[in-house]
């Protein structure tokens, strides 16, 4: 099993090593005088939702040739990018200086498209040689007015392109828009537009080698973060300790009466019981679901061994910065891969607690994960579809993605459930189990399953709940609440839908901050939806979640907010 896992890893980091060095259609990465540069449009979208993108020509943008779509690789589609080819033209070390890439005719329709746009901070994202770009659309003049109804809308439509090379590689680039080139958009009139690109070329001493590095940390983020790291190792040891020790203890307490129990039957019986030794023969008994727990322990175990493999691709640096779509591969890939492993495990399981059967314990294994992620899919697959966001599969991905399971995963679970149910050992308990279960007295409400959880918990919670203020204090350098993991995400979005509140949330490796205004429109549902997209499971999206935090401060919402155009210009900064 160790030679097999070690095989697999192998073959991973080949695979991927393959596809983080041919990438872009520039082969190599090696470029001469005028050759063309690949340059892609990806997406648009909203600068306080990063998690809701439409595809770039979804507004009314003009291209000088027919536009040609890039093809993508599987885990591209499924990290929601769309790129295609973009109608600004920057071929190696060819400087231009206010040149058109096309003109356009806005309709009042398309007019009001583009103010829609920019009202709502539009972002547009973009690739060079592989390197992400980003720049906002336009611009909302509010200076000296107090009433919505006389902001005045512009779009910008100059950008500025400033690239660092290498000798013949592109090293860094980023785009800057023109404040003084724009188009006022604020009434419904029909206007035609320029739209005119500058390009700026510089040597640089930078390594080719190096030129990820620069997002490899979000530029929003101090270089140094005053993370209490010895109070987090200091908690995480007071709670292994005290684990140990109680484990310790009651092993120590236990042992003696396991031995009794299992080779002195008579005299355990004469002897008279209190506690748990009152119901120690019914401690191990076959539970009543084991099939249940029979595929939940096999899905449990393939899930832990595919976070397994992907910490260790992460660790040998598969997983660069902006490597697109390689950890959605690697999810797909390694889950399908892995499936034997819960088969195994819930079948070898199973057939131990006398299970019969197992063909259906192998269904409802295979199903367990699968089920609930294919209807959350669904859900929000057909959300995608209806608002046209580049969330949406297309078809043709899922018939790979369901041929993946059909044709690797299914096998392989039922190859794995074939040699558990054929290497399933016998359970041995360590006490005999009585014939009939006695009849236990109903307990007390502090001593019932929830409130049990609830202070088991606690403890460990408490620790990790105070360390992550210290994180996020240092981080944001500013009060904070921290957001939890998936459902959370979800319940703060409807929790404060009505409720003027600054969040927090990462868009790759950039910390965006901007003005919560979800509406009780249809709107929210969309936002909604990807929002619980980005928070539902490791499948589904682990990068767009890391991060969520909700300002709750209410008194303070004013400062906090004045640090947005900050964020903005690093954001800008940065692409």
């Amino acid at each position: 099993m160790a030679s097999s896992s070690l095989a697999v890893v192998a073959i991973l980091v080949t695979l991927f090593s393959l596809q983080t060095y041919v990438r872009s259609d520039g082969s190599d990465h090696r470029f001469k005088v005028g050759d063309d540069v690949p340059l892609y449009a990806n997406k648009v979208g909203p600068f306080h939702n990063p998690s809701e993108t439409y595809r770039y020509f979804d507004l009314p943008f003009c291209s000088s040739a027919p536009v040609k779509e890039k093809k993508e690789a599987l885990g591209e589609v499924l990290n929601g990018d769309r790129l295609v080819s973009a109608p600004y033209k920057l071929e190696f070390l060819s400087e231009k200086d206010s040149e058109i890439a096309c003109k356009k005719h806005l309709s009042k329709e398309e007019v009001a498209r583009f103010r829609n746009a920019v009202s709502k901070d539009y972002y547009f994202q973009m690739y060079y040689d592989d390197l992400p770009i980003w720049g906002f659309l336009g611009k909302v003049d509010k200076e000296g007015k107090t009433d919505p109804s006389e902001y005045k809308y512009y779009l910008f439509k100059h950008l500025q392109f400033d690239i660092s090379y290498n000798k013949d590689r592109v090293v860094e680039i980023s785009v800057r828009s023109d404040p003084n080139a724009i188009v006022d958009l604020t009434e419904d009139n029909e206007v035609d537009v320029d739209f005119m690109y500058s390009v700026r070329w510089k040597e640089t001493d930078t390594a080719f080698e190096k030129r990820m590095e620069k997002y490899s940390q979000s530029s929003s983020l101090p270089h140094h973060l005053e993370i209490h790291w010895f109070s987090i190792i200091n908690s995480c040891v007071t709670v292994l300790l005290l684990t140990g020790f109680l484990a310790t203890i009651l092993m120590r307490v236990l042992k003696n009466d396991f031995v009794k129990y299992a080779h002195d039957e008579e005299t355990a019986d004469d002897q008279e019981e209190t506690g748990w030794k009152y119901i120690h023969g019914d401690v191990f008994r076959y539970p009543k679901f084991k099939s249940l727990i029979a595929a939940a322990v096999g899905s449990g175990t393939q899930l832990f061994t595919l976070s397994i493999f992907i910490f260790m691709l992460a660790l040998v640096g598969v997983f660069y910065p902006y490597n697109r779509g390689a950890l959605f591969t690697a999810l797909v890939v390694i889950y399908a891969l892995t499936s034997g492993i819960a088969g195994y495990t819930a079948a070898s399981f199973y057939c131990q607690l006398e299970g019969t059967n197992w063909v259906r314990n192998l269904l409802l294994t295979g199903s367990l994960f699968c089920g609930p992620l294919f209807l959350t899919f669904c859900f929000l697959n057909t959300v995608a579809i209806a608002y046209n966001a580049t969330a949406a599969l297309p078809f043709g991905t899922i018939v790979v993605i369901f041929l993946i399971w059909t044709l690797v995963t299914s096998p392989l679970l039922v190859l794995g459930g074939i040699a558990g149910k054929n290497s399933k050992a016998e359970f041995q308990a360590p006490c005999r189990t009585t014939k009939y279960p006695r009849e236990i007295p109903p307990l007390p409400w502090y001593r019932r399953t929830v409130p049990q959880m609830a202070m088991a918990g606690f403890l460990p919670f408490s620790a990790i709940y105070i360390e992550l203020y210290y994180i996020f204090a240092s981080v944001l350098r500013l009060k904070t609440m921290s957001g939890g993991g998936g459902l959370s995400c979800a319940v703060d979005q409807l929790a404060y839908s009505y409720m003027p509140t600054a969040c927090i949330t990462t868009m790759h490796d950039q910390i965006c901050l901007d003005l919560c205004k979800p509406h009780s429109s249809s709107d929210t549902w969309l936002a909604f939806a990807m929002v619980f997209s980005s928070c539902s499971g490791p499948l589904v999206s682990v990068l767009h979640c890391s991060l969520f935090v909700t300002f709750t401060d209410q008194s303070s919402v004013s400062r906090k907010l004045s640090i947005i155009p900050y964020f903005r210009q690093k954001l800008q900064g940065f692409g």
